[in-house]
């Protein structure tokens, strides 16, 4: 499944895990994607879409 929420484009981070000793590593942060039945331009499709735009029902509206 893509790491991309369909409705604000939401991807995966870089950035460097730092240990007690400051080595650096690099590594990712994925964002919490659901895919989920909703309804859109009228028809009911399975999108992509983050956590944080479910929450905010005004983005996504949920069929059932």
């Amino acid at each position: 499944m893509a790491n991309v929420c369909e409705i604000c484009g939401k991807g995966e981070m870089a950035g460097m895990n730092v240990s007690h000793s400051h080595l650096k590593t690099k590594r990712t942060w994925k964002p919490n994607i659901q895919r989920v039945r909703a309804v859109v331009n009228g028809e009911v499709k399975r999108i992509n879409v983050c956590t944080r735009c479910l929450r905010t029902s005004s983005k996504v509206q949920r069929a059932n």
